[in-house]
């Protein structure tokens, strides 16, 4: 026997579902993202959020794997993606022989991570990335591209962002030259974290581990460093003979020519020698955005370059650079403040509602009015022609045809202009051209 007892409706923590006025904004920013990867010349990718569990396994390790949603079907041990560059790894492994080299590819879509959900952080969420890889070599131009598209996207948003800039061989150079190569990456993990732990914390850290106390100045005075290209590079660079900071210098100088060619306003980014971006997946470029007016946001977006895309795949070289925004946080975070651009809460330009037997005539103009590419829906529920008005009103509609017997024996239909009120007589064809020229 079936119960009759109600299910609660409830969904699960850390997934976002908006309500559709709030949808439709969302879906006009992520339109705009892609119509600059578009601009840009990138080649749009759908990968599976399903694969392979030893696909997705192979290059995430640590706190990763724990996050990872993971579970048996049959005799397959399966995963769902929790980032968009593996599966572009492990596409371009497969497909390496059929490729247009660089392939600049990108893609914007869901991943899923089993971390714990609080405000900010979420279990299912967009990321919107793109990405250029090269075959064994990919000139750093692409690099500049890649900084050049976060600026592109936050001008088409209308967000006031600022592109901080650096190349982690500097800091790893200076390690190297004072000879904690060995600790290279605890330094480094450290000094990724300075301005959330502050100066003290951090050297206090660093000599824990065993830096003396002017070398642990100095790494975190370099970190510190940021402003301008020219002023930066001048004060930093008679600082190492290091092979690898030299690259870094090098790289950095290469870079900023190339910033400078794609006329990227210099309040659009800065050289922050304090961006490390982690520990071991980035080996030169790295790069994040933030928001001016709100400095206490974390970064909105990031990226960076890497030696090898899919070393766990291929024993060919296919070095890559790649930038990524996680939507669906920014989204939450410009929601939160109140800093969403206001847009159409209803889809419609012309709302029809018939009156008396007049349905048949109102399903006709509507496809009509479509076939021009007018957004048009026939209101056929049963409620009064006052509350099909008002309903119109409240769903901010910019007009309404009003389609009674005599408008059907006439052929011509009252078209009421909802923002002043005004009414007219038209025919289909002149109700078409005064919707269109709105």
């Amino acid at each position: 026997m079936m119960s009759n007892k109600k299910i609660t409706p409830r969904k699960l923590s850390g997934f976002m579902e908006l309500p559709p006025e709030k949808q439709i904004i969302f879906d006009n920013m992520k339109d705009k993202i892609k119509k600059v990867f578009d601009r840009n010349c990138f080649m749009p990718l759908d990968t599976p959020v399903l694969e392979y569990a030893e696909i997705l396994l192979a290059k995430s390790g640590g706190e990763i794997d724990k996050e990872i949603y993971h579970f048996k079907k049959g005799d397959s041990e399966l995963a769902m993606r929790y980032d968009l560059t593996v599966p572009l790894a492990r596409f371009v492994a497969m497909n390496i022989d059929t490729l247009n080299f660089p392939f600049k590819r990108y893609q914007i879509g869901k991943v899923y991570r089993g971390e714990k959900a609080q405000k900010g952080r979420f279990r299912e969420f967009y990321q919107c990335d793109a990405d250029i890889i090269g075959n064994e070599q990919l000139p750093l131009v692409a690099d500049a591209e890649c900084v050049n598209i976060i600026y592109e996207i936050y001008k088409e948003l209308n967000i006031n962002a600022i592109v901080n800039i650096s190349n982690r061989n500097i800091l790893f150079g200076l390690v190297e030259d004072y000879g904690y190569s060995d600790k290279a990456s605890q330094i480094l993990t450290i000094l990724d974290k300075l301005n959330k732990i502050g100066k003290d914390n951090a050297f206090k850290g660093l000599c824990d581990i065993g830096v003396k106390t002017k070398h642990a100045q100095d790494f975190i005075s370099l970190a510190l460093k940021i402003g301008n290209f020219d002023t930066i590079l001048k004060e930093i660079e008679p600082l190492s003979k290091n092979d690898t900071f030299l690259k870094g210098i090098a790289e950095l100088k290469e870079l900023y020519g190339y910033i400078k060619a794609y006329n990227i306003p210099e309040d659009k980014y800065c050289l922050n020698i304090g961006i490390i971006r982690g520990q071991n997946y980035y080996t030169g470029t790295v790069f994040e955005a933030f928001s001016v007016e709100h400095p206490e946001f974390s970064s909105i977006a990031g990226g960076g370059r890497y030696d090898n895309l899919a070393e766990y795949y291929t024993d060919k070289k296919l070095p890559g650079v790649g930038m990524s925004i996680g939507f669906t946080r920014l989204f939450d975070l410009l929601d939160t403040h109140n800093m969403l651009q206001d847009s159409p809460c209803y889809p419609a330009d012309v709302i029809i509602i018939p009156m008396g037997n007049t349905i048949n005539t109102c399903l006709s103009l509507a496809t009509d009015l479509k076939a021009h590419d007018i957004k048009a829906e026939v209101n056929y529920d049963g409620r009064s022609f006052k509350a099909k008005l008002k309903d119109a009103n409240r769903k901010d509609v910019p007009y309404v045809i009003i389609v009674g017997e005599n408008e059907v024996a006439t052929g011509k239909y009252t078209l009421k202009d909802m923002k002043n009120s005004e009414q007219f007589n038209l025919t289909k064809e002149e109700c078409i051209n005064k919707v269109k020229a709105e």
